[in-house]
């Protein structure tokens, strides 16, 4: 979670476009800090809703210690809660060809903006 309040917003209409486009996918937004649900409540949700598998995908860039240490601390406290629930870790977005396209995109977008694209 963020203390800025709109990035948040933006995981929850990510969220809803992933919804979209993964119909009867069960998603959920859940925080490992600042915000609700936590982690532990955001995966009670998806164990509510009937799922028996768990992927829990971090939106981050890169792996740091939410990814390393404390993401994997939370499927291992989720696994002693629910027995038999399967969860795996998904990777960060990390780097790949269309978080470039959207680089693109939005630097094409400000230099529109700015006039600079002459």
């Amino acid at each position: 979670g963020s203390r800025v309040a709109e990035a948040n917003d933006a995981l929850h209409a990510i969220a809803a476009m992933v919804r979209e486009q993964k119909p009867g996918t069960v998603v959920e937004v859940a925080f490992r800090e600042m915000h609700a649900p936590n982690i532990q409540l955001g995966i009670d949700r998806c164990v509510d809703q009937g799922a028996k598998h768990i992927l829990l995908y971090p939106y981050f860039l890169y792996s740091g210690a939410h990814v390393l240490e404390d993401l994997p601390e939370e499927i291992d406290a989720a696994r002693q809660r629910h027995e038999g629930l399967q969860m795996v870790l998904g990777e960060p977005l990390g780097v790949h060809p269309k978080l470039a396209e959207v680089v693109c995109e939005r630097v094409d977008e400000k230099l529109n903006e700015t006039g600079w694209n002459n």
